[in-house]
């Protein structure tokens, strides 16, 4: 497992801050704490994840994850699982 390297990670991190708190607190949680745990491909659909605009993601991360792409699905179903623990 290959995890990028430092400026990319400050970059991704820096993705993480969002326009709302809730976004912020669980997708930076996870970032800290999660991120590097992951193989390089759920290192990838996380950093895709984080194109999405931040309506969708509360959505897909507070309620309704079926909705979510298939592309990013796996890795919202970790971050609510890693929420629901946290909470």
């Amino acid at each position: 497992m290959s995890s990028p390297d430092p400026t990319e990670l400050r970059r991704i991190k820096w993705r993480c801050r969002r326009g709302m708190l809730e976004l912020d607190i669980m997708l930076q949680g996870f970032f800290e704490q999660r991120f590097q745990a992951l193989d390089s491909q759920q290192q990838q659909m996380f950093t895709r994840l984080l194109d999405y605009p931040d309506q969708s993601l509360l959505e897909w991360l507070s309620t309704h994850p079926d909705n979510a792409d298939k592309d990013v699905k796996d890795i919202v179903e970790q971050l609510q699982h890693f929420n629901s623990a946290d909470a």
